[in-house]
């Protein structure tokens, strides 16, 4: 590790080496390889004077990559691809007239760009489904376990644990739908030229349309895709990045609704994120154990979410059939975008797989609140007993603002079910108020909600991605 530069913080404490690798240099070159290839493949099944011999050769150096060759190339020519022509021509002498044969810098450059953005979609996908799969079976293991359900933060009708983490799966299953539309629409740039036109093909296959045509199909069958984006200037729609950063921000959104749930409820001390044994949660205060990962969560996310104006403005701000302004904030926002959306991915994999829930605290905190949200059932089986519903249910609008002033003011428990039990309007005692207070009467469909989004919505999806599952997250820091 060199102490004596920068380092993005996205390699050395968040992502994983497997999305390090897809925006490796490595993985770059060797694909630019793959893609003179094909090229020189398609063009000699097309007829072009191409030979078996010259395809071998440049097969056997394929992944051998004499980057120094290259570097050095570089130094004199001050243009990349031609530098690794230069290189691959080294290796391949009797190829070297054919490397790149009729095309621009962008059929290496962009055509790669999006087999890699592909490929980290594909990961993010991995990921997500785990995430997916974790939360499921903490959703099915709390699905009857009351809470208190909140609404602007106060307290409102309970819920179960196990339902509120449905609503943080149908945010990620959302997203999933998106990633898996994205993925695959996911197109290649082709062999389109050096405005789009194809004119530099159109004078190698001396003027055949049909074959111009069939050599852009044919090189995206080669690299594994279905397609070619059917027309474009000299590189591919930057708009295609803002649909891939846009789901990503996506994906970081319901990351970060996520995380701010889970350190509210640690301050709570109902559920808390998973905390190391010899882990340090202040420099100052040993007994805190703050939400340290949830809250890496939520500042990964923020850096997501604002990344997404770098593409928007790239797209909108290019010229006709191209402008090099892309080219330099390109090589930062799109990787860096899946950086830190593969380390907030293996942050939730890591916190939902150690979530640690207090049952007693949540119990607590739920028969503080219960008295007031039973009520409405107290005074139905008033009623039943013979009282008023009108007289009654203003005794019991004066007999909470009673009890809450206690609770908030004197700071002590509620006693809202004593002075029911002392007023003579409702004849119940208070055995017989106690009876209301199982809060698993207040909670509605949640367990039955969960059982049948678990059973028709997300079991067939995880049975769908069944091949990659059981992954686990490896947190640097």
């Amino acid at each position: 590790m060199a102490t004596d530069r920068y380092e993005t913080p996205l390699a050395g404490r968040y992502a994983s080496k497997e999305m390090q690798y897809i925006f490796s240099q490595d993985k770059k070159f060797r694909t630019w390889r793959e893609l003179w290839i094909a090229l020189a493949e398609s063009e000699k099944e097309l007829g072009l004077d191409i030979t078996d011999e010259q395809i071998e050769e440049l097969k056997a150096h394929k992944d051998d990559i004499n980057y120094e060759v290259a570097r050095q190339r570089e130094k004199e020519v001050r243009h990349d691809v031609m530098s690794h022509v230069y290189a691959y021509g080294v290796q391949c002498p009797k190829a070297k007239g054919i490397i790149h044969l009729g095309a621009t810098s962008c059929y290496v450059g962009d055509n790669t760009d999006l087999i890699i953005m592909t490929e980290a979609l594909k990961l993010v996908r991995v990921k997500l489904v785990n995430v997916i799969a974790e939360l499921a079976k903490f959703a099915d293991t709390y699905k009857a376990l009351p809470t208190l359900a909140f609404t602007h933060f106060q307290p409102a009708q309970p819920t179960t644990v196990g339902k509120r983490a449905t609503l943080w799966i149908q945010e990620l299953r959302l997203d999933l739908e998106d990633l898996n539309y994205l993925i695959d629409s996911m197109k290649l740039l082709g062999s389109k030229g050096t405005t789009g036109t194809q004119a530099s093909f159109m004078e190698l296959f001396e003027g055949d349309h049909a074959k111009v045509r069939k050599l852009d199909k044919m090189i995206a069958e080669k690299m594994g895709y279905a397609g070619v984006y059917p027309v474009s200037g000299q590189t591919y729609s930057r708009k295609v990045d803002t649909r891939v950063i846009n789901v990503l921000a996506g994906i970081a959104a319901s990351a970060h609704k996520f995380s701010n749930d889970i350190r509210l409820l640690q301050h709570l001390k109902e559920i808390e994120e998973p905390f190391e044994k010899s882990q340090i949660g202040s420099s100052a205060m040993a007994y805190k154990r703050n939400p340290m990962r949830s809250e890496r969560i939520a500042s990964l996310a923020n850096f997501v979410m604002s990344d997404v104006m770098n593409p928007a403005i790239t797209s909108a701000t290019q010229w006709f059939e191209r402008t090099l302004d892309d080219s330099a904030n390109k090589r930062m926002s799109v990787p860096e975008a899946f950086l830190a959306v593969d380390g907030i991915l293996d942050l939730y994999l890591n916190v939902v797989d150690g979530l640690v829930v207090y049952d007693k605290v949540i119990y607590k905190h739920i028969m503080a609140e219960l008295p007031f949200m039973a009520t409405e059932n107290i005074m139905m089986d008033a009623v039943k007993a013979g009282g008023d519903r009108q007289e009654l249910h203003e005794k019991i609008r004066e007999l909470s603002m009673i009890a809450g002033k206690r609770v908030k003011q004197d700071g002590l428990d509620n006693n809202l079910l004593e002075l029911i039990a002392e007023d003579p309007a409702f004849n119940l005692s208070y055995e017989e108020l106690q009876k209301s207070m199982d809060p698993s009467k207040y909670v509605g469909r949640s367990k039955e909600q969960v059982e049948e989004y678990l059973a028709e919505d997300i079991n067939p999806l995880l049975e769908e991605f069944k091949d990659v599952m059981g992954i686990k997250a490896e947190i640097n820091v």
